[in-house]
């Protein structure tokens, strides 16, 4: 029980500091989820007054969401796969188009038990991270159970949005 109330705090310290930075750098926010499922915008809307910089997020859990509501090529889909490089900064990117936000953040990957494929094990999740001036990317390999993997994907992307966000905002990376 401790852990679970640690992991909730953890969770809810990062998505007000999301939103302490997007306030303090006049940016607005966007995300597009798939094995999350809408975990990081949860997460992000748990946080009361989050509408003034929280655009909106987009669940683009099947391949056709991912072409159909973030213009996510099906070509792209058909190469690289879903879970890729190519597929994340597409969907960050559409996400930050259809809310037409400053910032967004794009989640895809395998949180299992199945769904792995030769190269693409369960635990691999890509992010991306969005704004007009650029993009940044990441492959990271998480392990555990579906839950787990979910969950540390939000922390992952949280983290990596607050730096974003400094950045973005010329305070630097944040430690």
């Amino acid at each position: 029980m401790k852990e679970k109330k640690e992991k909730a705090n953890l969770v809810d310290d990062l998505s007000r500091k999301v939103l302490a930075e997007a306030r303090a750098g006049g940016l607005t926010i966007s995300c597009a989820e798939s094995c999350t499922g809408g975990l990081l915008a949860g997460a992000i809307t748990d946080i009361a007054g989050s509408s003034d910089v929280f655009a909106g997020g987009v669940i683009s859990y099947s391949n056709r969401s991912k072409s159909m509501v973030l213009k996510v090529p099906k070509e792209l889909i058909r190469e690289h796969g879903a879970v890729s490089e190519e597929c994340a900064l597409a969907m960050a990117r559409g996400a930050m188009d259809l809310f037409e936000s400053d910032v967004a953040c794009s989640v895809t990957g395998i949180a299992g038990p199945g769904g792995a494929t030769p190269g693409k094990p369960v635990g691999l999740v890509w992010f991306a991270l969005v704004s007009r001036s650029g993009g940044k990317t990441f492959a990271e390999f998480f392990k555990g159970n579906r839950r787990a993997i979910r969950e540390m994907a939000v922390v992952f992307a949280l983290t990596e949005m607050v730096a974003a966000l400094k950045r973005a905002r010329g305070v630097g990376h944040a430690g």
